[in-house]
């Protein structure tokens, strides 16, 4: 009798593990259901999303191919410029097109090394482009607060190390986010309440210990969003100083209208952002299919918007733009 009580002991845990190995081999994907609780409306959603993704790329690119073939724009505001586009185009692409899968043709399924690397892309891509708005930052201050060594301070050298360290950041920061969720055991219905592989809906879904996960995805999120918040303000608390010493209200409504598009660009990125962080994290009040479109806007919105931004508000490019469509216009 103590030796079948033994081996039933040993047996039932044996027996679970293997039935949960066995069930990751069988079930090596995720569910994405879209928007929980809007399955009637997905398809007219999707349409608004569509549009959205469409103006981002066409917007994005043509940043991308002024900035490269007019050798008067190789300047450090618009290389960081084009920094942010290739982010944009990068953050929009890995999201939008499964999302709307998701909506139009119910392609809900998504393998797990897919959602692993869609996730990793989303999270990496996003703390690049707030390492490049903290870069535009910095390019302001040094315009407008030291105007005479703007250039021997941001030399090309110095924009190629500013690049790959806003690169190396996110990649190392995030690349942990994967391995952590090799780790994880899921061992219940992998149905994603989202409409991309977001990281905290898959830690969720897990049925092991994950307050690693959890822990160094809030770290992780203070310590991008802190510290280049912090970073951004210092720069714009010291140009505003300096604004205000110039003397005459014409020149700094110049100084400030240099800025504008970028202020446009950093409210248009963190607002969404922040907000959509803390609802998941903390707004257990809010309706799920409204974070789930907060979320998707955030990774949408400011890739769509940044180029029209920049586009209006920045006269060579505007001018370039112009120029391009006067050309066509001849032809």
């Amino acid at each position: 009798m103590i030796l079948v009580s033994f081996l039933s002991s040993v047996s039932k845990p044996l027996t679970m593990a293997l039935s949960n190995s066995s069930w990751r081999l069988l079930h090596p994907s995720f569910f994405l259901m879209g928007i929980p609780g809007l399955e009637e409306s997905q398809h007219w959603i999707a349409l608004p999303l569509c549009v959205l993704y469409l103006l981002a790329v066409m917007g994005n690119v043509s940043i991308i191919f002024i900035i490269w073939t007019d050798s008067s724009l190789h300047q450090p505001m618009y290389l960081f410029l084009a920094m942010l586009s290739g982010i944009d185009l990068v953050l929009a692409s890995s999201t939008v097109p499964k999302t709307l899968a998701v909506l139009l043709v119910h392609a809900h399924e998504i393998g797990y090394t897919v959602c692993l690397i869609q996730m990793f892309f989303i999270h990496a891509f996003s703390s690049m482009e707030s390492g490049v708005l903290v870069a535009m930052a910095l390019d302001r201050y040094v315009a407008i607060c030291h105007p005479l060594h703007h250039s021997t301070i941001l030399h090309p050298g110095i924009i190629r190390r500013i690049g790959m360290a806003v690169l190396v950041r996110g990649l190392l920061l995030l690349l942990p986010f994967s391995i952590l969720l090799q780790r994880l055991v899921f061992c219940r219905a992998t149905i994603i309440g989202h409409a991309y592989c977001e990281h905290m809906a898959v830690v969720k879904l897990a049925c092991s210990e994950t307050t690693v996960n959890r822990a160094y995805g809030l770290a992780v999120a203070l310590l991008v969003v802190g510290l280049d918040v912090v970073a951004i303000g210092v720069s714009y608390g010291l140009i505003l100083q300096t604004v205000l010493k110039v003397p005459g209200g014409e020149a700094r409504l110049k100084a400030f209208s240099t800025c504008g598009s970028h202020i446009c660009v950093i409210l248009i990125f963190y607002i969404p952002g922040i907000f959509s962080f803390l609802t998941h994290r903390f707004g257990h009040h809010v309706p799920h299919h409204v974070h789930v479109l907060l979320a998707t806007l955030y990774l949408l919105v400011p890739p769509a918007l940044n180029p029209l931004v920049y586009g209006v508000k920045t006269r060579q490019i505007r001018q370039r733009v112009m120029r391009v469509f006067s050309l066509k216009g001849q032809i």
